[in-house]
């Protein structure tokens, strides 16, 4: 190979193992969830699908945990604990 093509031969490979790392990281997160409680599990399906970056994991984990508490599903202590598990969980994928 000619040194002259090697900085693109490895740009052109750097971007291919991108979408690899991407499905690394989601089923890192999926690994975790599945090891949370089942409130944490909950919350977690339901809040994941809804982050980007207009809507970050805390916000979208209040939004589904706040309904359950105020309708009595849930105690607050209990959402609280979840979320945070969640959330953990969550970072791996973002």
């Amino acid at each position: 190979m000619r040194l002259h093509l090697l900085p693109s031969f490895l740009s052109l490979l750097g971007l291919a193992m991108l979408p690899a790392a991407g499905q690394a990281d989601q089923a890192a997160a999926t690994a975790c969830a599945a090891k949370l409680s089942k409130e944490g599990q909950m919350l977690y399906e339901k809040a994941a699908p809804t982050v980007s970056p207009s809507n970050n994991i805390k916000d979208a984990l209040t939004s589904v945990a706040r309904p359950l508490v105020m309708n009595g599903t849930m105690s607050r202590a209990a959402a609280r604990d979840a979320a945070e598990a969640a959330g953990e969980c969550m970072k791996l994928a973002n």
